[in-house]
């Protein structure tokens, strides 16, 4: 942890822990102690309160691990918008279908693939239901599949560039050092995290159960640095640890979050120390400054956030899918019911609601057939749950072992 450790796990011991942060149940058990005897501590505060973690890979080690049935009665576990392809708006999807039936070759990531549109195109309201009827989607793992499988063909193609910071380095490494074909333009979808972390906790302040404490993205934070989050901290007036993602590292997370807000601390700490540093990565950071412009975004659930999305820079811009094919930006008033009726997923994402709470949850939406997005994604909440239970076994299994 970088602030300080206040004797929760001696630096020496965390140096030991290095590779061996999933088997190790006397540390587990020591850490979910400490979490237990601090939320005491602050339950006479603050009652009943939130933490927060803000990626689907936290989420996912959370919940496979069944991590929440280890905190104490009243501490609750919340994911936030952690799933870049969840909050990504249907109209981007609707508009790489019309370009996909006429002619465009569409490059996107699996999960993407099967994201559903709400409006259809040409009776297609999926990447994989146009390609099933005749348009030339491809799934690529990354933006160099797309560019080597463009140049080959020399077909005009897009690759739908949607994800965080931690991708973002990579999509303007191709531009700035000019490795895109004149007939591959990129359609940047990218979202920057810090501005919907300090929204969604502001949404949720007037709940019952307020976000007290956050567990901050360990791949984003590479890139962006821990210092990305120091205003979110400061401004929300509650501590965030920048986490990975084994279910110690999560632990240990929690009982950093907890001691800080009991010593009164805004701050932000390091525990995945082994990754991220307090500056990050700055070459990235120079690149994703030269290649992109910060842009005002919505995010699915969220609403219109300023600075919180990047666009080509008018440097790159030949290489601009939106400029090329004259695809104009969405109208906040036109993503309101950007869902399917009965679908959670906007209040899902932003941890107001969980998945066992929406009607359509493990009936008519499930992993083989998703209808929100939140079903879609591995990083997906609604996907997780499903996947990995949240049925109550971890529940009664922890009371059995007496862990709780």
């Amino acid at each position: 942890m970088e602030k300080e450790n206040g004797g929760m796990i001696s630096p020496k011991l965390i140096g030991t822990l290095e590779g061996i942060f999933r088997n190790n149940a006397g540390l587990a058990k020591m850490l979910v102690g400490y979490i237990g005897k601090f939320y005491e501590k602050l339950r006479l505060e603050y009652g009943s309160f939130k933490i927060m973690d803000f990626c689907g890979t936290h989420e996912w080690t959370i919940t496979h691990y069944g991590l929440r049935s280890l905190m104490p009665n009243g501490l609750e576990l919340v994911a936030g918008p952690g799933c870049p392809v969840c909050v990504t708006p249907s109209y981007y999807i609707e508009n790489a279908l019309k370009l996909g039936f006429e002619g465009v070759v569409i490059y996107t990531y699996g999960d993407v693939f099967r994201l559903p549109s709400l409006r259809s195109v040409n009776g297609a309201s999926s990447l994989a239901e146009a390609k099933a009827l005749g348009a030339d989607i491809r799934i690529v793992t990354g933006i160099a599949d797309a560019i080597a499988d463009a140049k080959a063909h020399g077909k005009k193609s897009i690759f739908l560039g949607i994800g965080f910071e931690t991708v973002a380095s990579g999509y303007a490494q191709t531009l700035i050092s000019g490795l895109l074909p004149d007939n591959l333009k990129l359609m940047s979808l990218v979202k920057l995290t810090p501005p919907a972390m300090l929204k969604t906790v502001e949404m949720l302040a007037k709940e019952e159960s307020a976000v007290k404490g956050i567990i901050a993205p360990g791949h984003v934070s590479t890139i962006i640095g821990a210092k990305a989050w120091k205003a979110v901290a400061e401004k929300l007036r509650i501590p965030v640890v920048v986490t990975g993602f084994e279910p110690i590292d999560v632990l240990i997370a929690i009982a950093e979050a907890l001691k800080n807000l009991f010593k009164g601390e805004a701050n932000v700490s390091i525990e995945y120390t082994r990754a991220v540093t307090w500056d990050g990565d700055l070459k990235a950071q120079e690149m994703i400054g030269k290649a992109f412009r910060v842009v005002e975004d919505i995010w699915m659930g969220i609403g219109l956030l300023s600075d919180s999305g990047l666009r080509i820079s008018e440097r790159y811009s030949f290489y601009d899918a939106f400029r090329e094919y004259d695809i104009p930006e969405i109208a906040p008033e036109n993503c309101q019911d950007d869902l399917p009726k009965g679908c959670k997923c906007a209040e899902i994402v932003i941890g107001k609601d969980k998945p066992t709470n929406c009607p359509l949850f493990m009936k008519k939406c499930k992993p083989s057939s998703p209808v929100g997005p939140c079903m879609v994604s591995l990083e997906g909440t609604c996907a997780i749950w499903a996947r990995f239970g949240a049925d109550g076994l971890a529940d009664r299994i922890a009371e059995e072992l007496d862990l709780r």
